[in-house]
């Protein structure tokens, strides 16, 4: 949503790091109303810009799950803060491994100024809970880019429309699927920080416990 200063870029990016690897692709981008230049872009590119009016980012991944066609999904926020330049890489691990989930751990190599002190501690704060919770060994459960298999989504019972979802993803993948961790790179973003700290921070830990004990 309203990522015109980095859009063009990311998609580039994508285009530049599949070049010659023989992968068929497409590229979907899932736009919820965006009131500047985000789709003109994004078609200009080339990519599929997927509607999805309703709000809620859980929402609009499930919304580009539907519409993908590949086998093989990989996600990139549009900010540029994620690198194109290792899906080769990833989808290499998931091949040769037979994996079926992976998810990339932002906190190895991360740029200076890449995620504020606050932001570091409340991904500490929810990592650490949702290990203690669902006895996984993540490093990062707040990470957006992820591969994985698209037949192996209907093996798992994602609810959240909302941010929760990248957490509730990697707990379902690590307790269902063949899943790993891996590093990566992780930049400055481009464009306007649409994150709403206190108040996601807060839904995002209240959803660990309903998932665990209740109707989460």
């Amino acid at each position: 949503m309203n990522e015109e200063r980095s859009i063009g870029s990311v998609i580039d990016a994508v285009r530049d790091a599949l070049k010659g690897t023989g992968f068929e692709y497409e590229i979907l981008v899932v736009d919820t109303s965006s009131k500047d230049r985000t789709r003109e872009i994004a078609r200009e590119k080339g990519a599929v810009v997927v509607d999805e009016p309703r709000k809620g980012y859980g929402r609009a991944y499930k919304t580009g799950f539907d519409r993908a066609n590949g086998d093989v999904v990989v996600t990139l926020d549009a900010d540029c803060t994620y690198p194109a330049e290792d899906i080769p890489r990833l989808l290499k691990v998931l091949v040769d491994e037979n994996l079926d989930f992976i998810s990339a751990n932002r906190f190895g190599n991360m740029e200076e100024k890449a995620m504020s002190l606050k932001h570091r501690f409340g991904n500490w704060v929810l990592t650490t809970t949702t290990n203690i919770l669902f006895r996984t060994k993540l490093k990062d459960s707040q990470s957006g880019m992820w591969v994985l298999r698209k037949e192996t989504l209907k093996k798992l019972e994602l609810r959240s429309d909302g941010m929760p979802f990248s957490e509730e993803i990697k707990i379902e993948a690590f307790r269902k699927l063949g899943a790993k961790e891996i590093g990566i790179s992780y930049k400055r973003r481009v464009g306007e920080v649409k994150l709403s700290s206190w108040k996601d921070g807060r839904k995002n830990l209240g959803f660990l416990f309903k998932k665990r004990f209740g109707s989460g």
